[in-house]
């Protein structure tokens, strides 16, 4: 039974809920770079942990005797992974685990949709550095692993979510992929983009004959031992 857990990249503390109640004898502490999701996440759950931590640089700043450090959907958004997975190992126990999960869903027409937009004469001028994802390739990653790990895990599901509109795909969209890019616009060419990001995606995800859209979604998935 684990003891000490992290949840790194915790957002506004759903996923940490979950391990608490998953492991409710544990001290868990959810850490994320964002002031705004740590307060939200303080709100909403008052019996948890949450500090401010940048992953990026900062891991190497926090205690290095958890048996799990968990981190979900949040990895993508930070540079240099082979030193970021390092630094993740570093805070595990001598038996403890890395467990990761990352979106995967590069060839989905959502992802490509973003990246025309971003480079198209209406747009690039706003995105400097249209690109703002540093996912690896799986191969990349099981390299990675077998280097610095003393036994790993790797495997890909993909989710096929049924949505009731296409307004719906953009809702999910707003609060996870879409919005990085929509935080560097200028609050008067949000909608704008969301009006232009939103006609593609009805071009690019054609209704079910009952009325419902598949979206759907690839997860790599990652667990992983420190070496001993």
């Amino acid at each position: 039974n684990p003891e000490k857990i992290i949840d790194i990249g915790c957002g506004p503390g759903n996923s940490t809920q979950v391990l608490a109640g998953r492991f409710p004898d544990a001290y868990i502490v959810g850490v994320d770079k964002s002031e705004e999701m740590i307060s939200a996440a303080k709100k909403s759950y008052p019996n948890l942990d949450f500090n401010i931590c940048d992953a990026g640089t900062e891991l190497s700043q926090l205690d290095s005797d958890f048996d799990i450090v968990f981190s979900n959907a949040c990895i993508q958004w930070i540079p240099d992974h082979a030193n970021l997975i390092t630094n993740m190992l570093n805070l595990l126990k001598r038996n403890g685990i890395l467990a990761v999960q990352i979106p995967m869903n590069f060839n989905e027409p959502i992802h490509k949709i973003v990246s025309e937009l971003t480079a198209s004469g209406k747009w690039k001028k706003y995105f400097i550095n249209p690109s703002v994802y540093y996912t690896l390739s799986q191969s990349e990653y099981f390299d990675i692993l077998s280097e610095i790990s003393e036994e790993f895990h790797i495997w890909e599901t993909v989710y096929y979510h049924v949505m009731k509109s296409h307004n719906d795909i953009l809702e999910w969209y707003r609060g996870t992929g879409l919005r990085p890019y929509l935080d560097v616009l200028p609050d008067d060419k949000k909608t704008e983009f969301e009006a232009d990001f939103m006609e593609n995606i009805v071009r690019r995800y054609p209704k079910q004959k009952n009325g419902d859209i598949i979206f759907r979604f690839p997860r790599f998935f990652f667990t992983a031992k420190p070496k001993r």
